[in-house]
């Protein structure tokens, strides 16, 4: 009898071997600490761009490696964490408002193995530091939000149908509108105009101590309002932990309405409270174009009626007073594509209220620009008299300028913009503020030092048991044990291979402790085809048969074992948060791979080397 594989199941272990060293290969390169630099708000990296960087850095006359550009960002990479801090620093003095400048490490990963997606595995909060963040968002203060954003809206509709009523108010501790009126009549005639006018509210009678109707949002709008406050917070957050400067950054959806900020590297918890707490709004309004911006802003004097704006590339622009809407009336922001001209384009949804005043505009203005303006808070900590303190700064910006083509009140369009242009200011939109207010539940902070720790021990941890089994295996099972021991080494190489293949996936602690585990697990199976293999010989079986039954008969042992310990695995990552999935996503990537290793690819190897031969006993 002769053990041989066919020719496709060994080009299979060849081809997935050379992939496995290949993706891995990016680990053991290390990395550069760099300062990574964009324009806020800005896609992508021009030429203007990176001569300005270019100058920038020049006149810090620090030393730097190397400038690149990577996933629209420029990358400036130092020779130690000295000249990294020292470049940060001396960069958001040159460069100054309108940049993002943020601490990162650069893979020294060659471009070919990039270009073929290599890269290095992410390492977590615990093994290089940083602040962990477990925020709630106010689901209640959403829908309360929510409400309040109808009350001008009824107040306009019933003025304009000639309704008298009362009071329009909010009752503390009901949710819901209550507008009361002098007779039933006027009551119930109002209730038919506000349901119609707004199909998101439900409108009922009440008669309590006076005549009244409340009208509150329906059960599916308070879902739908629930889901987008935390998706805007989420988005918002994203958003803002560029501020941070921070490599990696993890902004994740916990349950129904907590979201989990980690922040790899950041040490400073109050700069990143001032970050996240940061707020910020939008306005719309008519460009002046009866007056010179240049002239303005050199003058100092703004014509009247109008203020004295600046753009993303810092261009001052002349804005008209009246605000048309603003960011608390904006329901919705989507980019796509627009039907009639197949160009990118911003979708626009604004409440009732501004839908009005919209409408009113745009007639009375087609053909005429109209801007966007962020209005953000932000909480920045400054030294004063020795002492350190919070300081908050207003910035006011256009961040998009359209000229009016047709009337639109509630819904309209963005357009004139490339694809990600589009896709940017949609996000800006949806992120100008937070949609409910949010409570940090839970904080920690990893110091570097323990990150360092921590790797150290989870290397040390996975190099004394691999060394132990390995030992072990080769004295025990003589040349099969090394068999065993090639297997094991591939093993942990397929592990890391997959991991920094997978887009975010990021190796923790609890992921080291999985990854150990499966050294063991991995050796099992072989421990059961060895054993297997033995007990044919005892039997007065060949050699070659011995080798076809014990990995035959093992399989089904292999596969129990491996198969309730995957769906442990799975169970745990679809239940389990943080740490628990750390340790669930490493532990099923090495059930699978070790199951390819210890049942194909030893049984590849056995063959190629005794598959084809007459024996009389085994290595074994």
């Amino acid at each position: 009898m002769i053990n041989q594989f066919p020719r496709w199941k060994n080009v299979l272990v060849i081809l997935v071997t050379v992939a496995g060293i290949l993706y891995a290969l990016p680990n053991i390169y290390g990395e550069d600490p760099a300062v990574q630099v964009s324009r806020a708000n800005v896609v992508g990296v021009d030429q203007a761009t990176m001569a300005a960087v270019e100058d920038a850095l020049r006149a810090t006359g620090l030393p730097y490696r190397d400038l690149t550009r990577r996933d629209g960002f420029l990358f400036a990479t130092f020779e130690d964490t000295e000249h990294q801090l020292a470049a940060l620093d001396a960069l958001r003095v040159e460069l100054g408002r309108g940049w993002v400048v943020a601490l990162n490490r650069v893979s020294r990963t060659p471009a070919w193995l990039r270009a073929i997606g290599g890269g290095p595995m992410n390492l977590g909060l615990d093994l290089v530091g940083g602040v962990h963040f477990l925020l709630e968002v106010d689901l209640v203060a959403a829908v309360t939000q929510a409400e309040e954003r109808f009350e001008n809206g009824i107040r306009a509709t019933l003025r304009n149908e000639n309704i008298r009523y009362g009071l329009i108010s909010r009752p503390s501790g009901t949710n819901g509108i209550r507008v009361t009126f002098r007779d039933a009549a006027e009551r119930d005639r109002a209730q038919r105009v506000i349901a119609g006018a707004f199909d998101v509210l439900t409108v009922r009678a009440v008669d309590d101590t006076e005549i009244a109707l409340v009208a509150s949002l329906s059960d599916a709008e308070k879902d739908s309002v629930r889901r987008f406050a935390v998706e805007q917070n989420l988005i918002t957050l994203r958003n803002r932990v560029n501020e941070l400067g921070v490599a990696e950054p993890l902004v994740q959806r916990q349950g129904e309405h907590r979201i989990v900020v980690q922040l790899p590297g950041v040490q400073d918890t109050a700069r990143a409270k001032e970050i996240l707490g940061s707020t910020a709004t939008l306005e719309w309004r008519m460009v002046y174009d009866e007056g010179d911006p240049f002239e303005a802003r050199q003058s100092g004097r703004t014509p009247v009626g109008a203020r004295l704006y600046q753009d993303q590339q810092g261009n001052p622009v002349l804005l008209r007073r009246d605000v048309i809407a603003t960011g608390d009336q904006l329901t919705g922001a989507t980019s796509g594509i627009d039907s009639e001209s197949g160009s990118p384009a911003v979708f626009i949804t604004l409440d009732a209220t501004a839908a009005r005043r919209m409408g009113q505009t745009t007639r009375e203005n087609l053909n005429r620009p109209m801007a966007v303006v962020m209005i953000e808070n932000r909480s920045e900590t400054v030294e004063r008299g020795g002492e350190m303190v919070t300081a908050r700064q207003t910035v006011e910006e256009v961040i998009s300028v359209a000229t009016i083509r047709g009337v639109f009140s509630a819904r309209f369009q963005i357009t004139g913009l490339q694809p990600q242009e589009a896709g940017n200011l949609a996000l800006l939109l949806r992120a100008g503020a937070l949609a409910a207010p949010m409570d940090i539940v839970e904080e920690r902070t990893v110091g570097p030092s323990m990150g360092a720790d921590n790797i150290a021990q989870g290397f040390n941890a996975v190099l004394i048991g691999f060394t132990i089994v390995i030992v072990f295996v080769a004295f025990y099972y003589r040349a099969f044990g090394l068999v065993a021991n090639l297997a094991l080494f591939m093993n942990l190489v397929f592990i890391i291979a997959v991991m920094s293949m997978i887009p975010g996936a990021t190796l923790t602690m609890p992921g080291i402790a999985g990854i150990v585990l499966t050294v063991g697990m991995a050796i099992d199976a072989n421990v059961l085809i060895f054993e297997r293999i033995r007990e044919e010989l005892r039997l007065g079986n060949s050699p070659q048969a011995a080798v076809h039954a014990g990995y035959d008969k093992a399989f089904s042992s292999i596969a129990d074992a491996n198969v309730t310990t995957l769906i442990a695995a799975v169970v745990l990552f679809l239940f389990g948060t943080g740490p628990i999935k750390g340790f669930a996503v490493t532990l099923s990537i090495g059930i699978i791979t070790s199951m390819f290793t210890a049942i194909i690819g030893t049984r590849a190897v056995v063959n190629a080397i005794w598959g084809g031969r007459k024996m009389r006993d085994l290595p074994i």
